[in-house]
């Protein structure tokens, strides 16, 4: 099934890498291994920096707020700037990657990332902080789209377990973020600066294992001539919008993302109105980040293995609306069935980046499709939050916000299960 998924491109870049290159010198099998244990590694640092940045604020924003004397409504303004960031450089990553090659794109995504991570806390004003925050979510962006386009192009025959194993580090990254980003802050001082620029030095050691590759058009080990001229062929822009795939996995991506974004932002706040301590309630959202962690290294794997998604689709939502039910139903007494059930949903998202894997048949493909899918999303996700956070000052309580969450599920799980199926957007854009 993994040699259909991967497709003629997958098996003439299989073919061909065990030839040498026209214009290079023989690599040894020693030497292909360090450089894949290297992109592998690459991957994993890469990965564990996609959220730190978002996480290690919102544990940090109230004392943000007091030292940049930053508004109420500036502040709920930059919850919104991740997927705002992410869905316009987003786009620009596929013809990046085209011009400069995946790796170097990504090496320069995280020294962007480095630095955003290092002048944002001692830019001293509120528009200095939003641009160093920009410049690191700028970072982040183009590298999510990319992800998917190094494991396909280069771990073609191991799209399900590579795609697991930076959606379980990106998972970690964003669960220590936010879990140590407070103790950590008071361990080095009680600073807000130090506690947020703490973060640059993870992102600084992601740079060093793509400075090989970044003056190598391909993202890991050097491709050989017949590879190149077989990439340039693909390199032809699809009409991507023409694909109903294409429609169906953004429109599932940004409902995923609004879902996420609603859990990360407001769950504490249900539980603790529903009478939860603060610090339980905060304890369970934990609770429901780091059940990504696991469920983002299994899920992918046995996407891979299906011929069609939709069921993983479907079982992620009925654990959704069975959370979100709970959460109306019965918030404290279930609390942390429900926190379990939300933290299982969730993992809908590495379904997503393993579906953008598998929904096209080449590099170019992927990149076309990660960066038209994610871009899409993201900026679909932008109003949920908001308008939770609306319902509930307009109502006085949590009815009206869930019914919304729970109303969000039902068209996730019908555009999941139509991005689920066994075709290509190469097949559907030529149309």
């Amino acid at each position: 099934m993994m040699v259909h998924m991967a497709s003629e491109d997958t098996r003439t870049t299989t073919a061909t890498s065990i030839r040498t290159s026209e214009t290079s010198e023989p690599r040894t099998p020693s030497t292909r291994a360090w450089t894949t244990r290297l992109l592998v590694l690459g991957i994993v640092l890469s990965a564990l920096n996609l959220r730190p940045a978002i996480t290690s604020l919102g544990a940090l924003l109230e004392e943000v707020r007091d030292g940049l004397g930053m508004s109420g409504t500036v502040a709920g303004v930059l919850t919104s700037v991740p997927p705002l960031c992410f869905a316009v450089f987003g786009v620009m990553a596929p013809r990046l990657a085209r011009r400069f090659g995946p790796g170097a794109v990504v090496c320069a995504g995280m020294a962007a990332i480095t630095a955003g991570l290092l002048l944002r806390p001692y830019a001293g004003s509120t528009a200095g902080f939003l641009a160093a925050s920009a410049l690191a979510l700028m970072g982040i962006a183009v590298s999510n789209v990319l992800m998917p386009v190094i494991v396909k192009r280069w771990f073609p025959d191991r799209v399900g377990s590579m795609t697991g194993l930076y959606s379980m580090a990106l998972a970690l990254g964003t669960a220590s973020a936010a879990a140590v980003t407070v103790p950590m802050t008071e361990t080095l001082g009680g600073s807000w600066q130090t506690g947020l620029a703490v973060w640059a030095g993870l992102a600084a050691a992601a740079v060093l294992p793509w400075i090989p590759f970044v003056r190598r058009r391909g993202a890991g080990p050097a491709e050989p001539s017949a590879a190149r001229r077989e990439h340039a062929r693909e390199e032809a822009p699809l009409r991507i919008t023409r694909s109903r795939t294409a429609w169906a996995l953004a429109v599932f991506f940004g409902l995923q993302a609004t879902a996420a974004y609603i859990t990360m932002g407001w769950m504490a706040q249900i539980f603790r109105d529903a009478g939860v301590p603060a610090s339980t309630a905060g304890l369970l959202l934990a609770v429901t980040m780091v059940m990504g962690v696991p469920l983002a290294f299994v899920i992918p794997r046995v996407a891979t293995r299906l011929p069609h998604q939709g069921p993983i689709v479907i079982a992620l939502g009925v654990c959704g609306l069975a959370g979100y039910a709970g959460l109306y139903f019965a918030p404290a007494a279930g609390a942390w069935a429900w926190a379990l059930l939300l933290g299982v949903s969730n993992c809908a998202f590495p379904l997503a980046l393993t579906m953008v894997g598998m929904r096209a048949r080449t590099g170019a493909g992927v990149a076309q499709l990660s960066a038209f899918a994610q871009s899409t999303g993201y900026l679909l996700s932008i109003p949920g939050p908001l308008l939770v956070g609306v319902l509930y000052q307009h109502s006085g309580g949590w009815g009206l916000p869930i019914a919304l969450m729970t109303a969000l599920m039902i068209p996730q799980m019908l555009v999941g299960v139509l991005a689920g199926r066994n075709r290509t957007v190469e097949d559907e854009a030529i149309r």
